[in-house]
């Protein structure tokens, strides 16, 4: 449990979406909400209907002193593992952000090196409004995305699942191969990758 923090000190709540799915990059949020102006039903995104999501966003970007957003893309995942990907994109929102935050709530048990005004909170998104807010921007913009690249890379249902490891998904890799958008550094997709190929057939391309 954090401790109360005076209404003068500058804080921001930091939080991120897509750690767990197979493809996609992970996006992170870094909310500054106003005491002026608080905003009523704010709770973990993963809470909330995506009705809810959608009109408390808005209300995010309405009444929120600043905000920002950062990623990490699929091939910085791969390079650094999900953990590091994802404290990378959590510094790049908090670099984002139009105002200098005094001190920063970051949802879980770790924060990103070098930031030292921050503070993680285990399950801080149910119990600290800024980070849930956070959390609400992170995921409805990665969802944005995932929807997007469901255009991009017809048949494996990314507008459904958002890149989770779904059976569908599974299913949708195994008969259409990886995409460029899918984490290889990620078990069902590096175990797809590493399975023998057949040899060609006398008077198939090589």
């Amino acid at each position: 449990m954090s401790s109360p923090i005076a209404l003068s000190e500058v804080v921001a709540g930091v939080d991120e979406a897509g750690r767990g799915p197979l493809a996609g990059p992970v996006v992170a949020a870094a909310v500054i909400l106003d005491p002026r102006h608080p905003i009523k039903g704010l709770a973990d995104s993963k809470k909330l209907s995506a009705t809810q999501r959608e009109k408390l966003e808005t209300d995010i970007y309405r009444h929120a002193l600043c905000y920002a957003l950062g990623r990490a893309e699929v091939d910085e995942i791969d390079d650094l593992n999900i953990l590091w990907a994802s404290m990378l994109a959590m510094q790049r929102a908090v670099d984002g952000l139009a105002m200098t935050p005094e001190r920063v709530l970051i949802d879980g048990n770790r924060v990103p090196t070098g930031m030292d005004n921050a503070v993680a909170i285990v399950r801080g998104d149910q119990t600290e409004p800024a980070i849930s807010a956070a959390s609400i921007l992170a995921k409805q913009a990665r969802d944005r995305e995932m929807v997007s690249l469901a255009g991009e890379f017809p048949g494996y249902g990314f507008e459904l699942h958002k890149g989770y490891p779904t059976r569908a998904h599974l299913s949708a890799l195994q008969s259409l191969g990886v995409a460029e958008v899918h984490r290889r550094s990620f078990g069902p997709v590096k175990r797809l990758l590493e399975r023998p190929q057949p040899e060609p057939q006398p008077g198939q391309a090589g």
